[in-house]
Order: C-alpha cells, then sequence, then structure tokens
C-alpha cells in the first residue's frame, strides 16, 4: 500500500492587537479620567494578553490649535507650504499614523465647561485629515478609520445622564461619539463616572460604577462594529 505523508500545515503567525491611550486631564494625579483609564488599559491587557501599549499624553505633549499653520495638510496638491505649515505637518502625520496603527484606543475625556477639553479636540483636529480618516464622495462622507475599538472614559463633575436638561447641555459623549463615528468607527464604548465633584458618596458610588462597566465592556472582543453605550 501507498504511504501518504499528512502536510504540514503552515504555522500561523497571530497578530499583535496594538492599544493606543490618551490622556487629557490636566489634573495630573487628582485626575478621575487618568484613573479609569489606567484601569481600562489594565484590565483590557488581563483579558487580551500581549496587547501592545502606545501612551499619548496631551497635557504634556499638546499639539498647536487649529490655525493656518496646522491646516497645511488640507492646502490643495502643489500647494506651496511655508516651513510652518511643513513643521506642524510633520506633527500631524506623527499623530494620524499612531491613531491609525491602533487596533483599540483608550481615550480620556474629561468634561470641561460642558465639551472636552482644548487640547483633545486639538489631537482630532489633527486627526480630521481627508485621504486619511475619511474622504467625500458624491453619496457623502466615508470614514476610513474602519475596523477598531474606542473606549471613552468619560468623567464628569456633575450629573447630566439624567435628565433632558443635563443631556442637551453635554458636548462631550455626544460629539466623541459622533467624530468618531465620522472616521468609520462603529465599535464605540463609554465609560462613565459621573457626579464625582458632588460629595465623596457618589463619587465612590461613580467610581465603582465604572470599575463594573470596564469589566464589562473589556470583556468583550475588539473591532465588533457595534457601538456600545455604558449604561
Amino acid at each position: 500500500m501507498p504511504t501518504f505523508r499528512r502536510r504540514r500545515q503552515p504555522l500561523k503567525v497571530s497578530q499583535i492587537m496594538k492599544l493606543l491611550q490618551v490622556d487629557s486631564s490636566v489634573l495630573g494625579t487628582n485626575s478621575v479620567s487618568r484613573q479609569l483609564t489606567a484601569d481600562v488599559v489594565a484590565d483590557w491587557r488581563a483579558n487580551h494578553p500581549g496587547t501592545e501599549v502606545d501612551y499619548l499624553d496631551l497635557a504634556v505633549d499638546t499639539p498647536s490649535h487649529f490655525d493656518i499653520h496646522t491646516m497645511g495638510t488640507r492646502m490643495p496638491a502643489g500647494s506651496e507650504l511655508t516651513e510652518r505649515q511643513k513643521a506642524e505637518n510633520v506633527v500631524s502625520e506623527k499623530l494620524v499614523s499612531q491613531f491609525l496603527a491602533a487596533d483599540v484606543i483608550v481615550v480620556g475625556a474629561p468634561l470641561y465647561n460642558f465639551s472636552i477639553p482644548t487640547q483633545l479636540k486639538a489631537w482630532i483636529d489633527r486627526l480630521a485629515q481627508p485621504g486619511r480618516t475619511f474622504k467625500y464622495t458624491e453619496k457623502g462622507p466615508v470614514g476610513l478609520a474602519t475596523g477598531k475599538t474606542v473606549i471613552v472614559v468619560s468623567a464628569r463633575g456633575g450629573m447630566y445622564s439624567t435628565s433632558e436638561a443635563g443631556q442637551a447641555a453635554e458636548h462631550q459623549e455626544s460629539y466623541l461619539k459622533v467624530v468618531f463615528g465620522f472616521f468609520g468607527i462603529t465599535d464605540v464604548r463609554f465609560v462613565r463616572a459621573e457626579g464625582v465633584a458632588v460629595g465623596a458618596d457618589q463619587k465612590a458610588q461613580a467610581l465603582a460604577s465604572a470599575k463594573q462597566d470596564i469589566s464589562r465592556l473589556n470583556a468583550a472582543a475588539a473591532n465588533q462594529g457595534v457601538a456600545q453605550q455604558a449604561a
């Protein structure tokens, strides 16, 4: 009888998941959002061993705010750029490349005066590049940064989710969900600590609730394509 050799299957090289942690609070060690982004990352790595973590502290490395100099990436092809625009383009390219390389992005987003910190907005403005994170078509805008998971750590001094007036006043979670969706990211998850400035008991309750959200959201696989809103 002829003998048959089993064909050896090629070894599969597992893809290493890349996570980008972004903090934006100006409160340093007193920051609730920084505490919780660290918790999210630690819990994520426990659930997904081997994850590589990159870190960006926008309160320390704050990109320049949007102006004529930072608009270099949006100038028509062939435009002659100033030296300042060229330098700002280098910064923009570094930030958008770092963002696009990540599979999971954990964003610390405290609520400042009903919106996000200006340094976080400056970072998002650098990411919003036609041809990199979105494009316009005859049928409307199309996001290009698909297949990612964004976990937003939302920290709020007051209570905003429990009333219609509060929900109308916040432009933090609502904005981030829209802008990341514009980039093509459909798996946007929220960890919320609310009312942390109301009092010690409320802060402790908010942190406990946030940590429950962390465990629940991190247990799900990344890149699910379904937006999730924490309760």
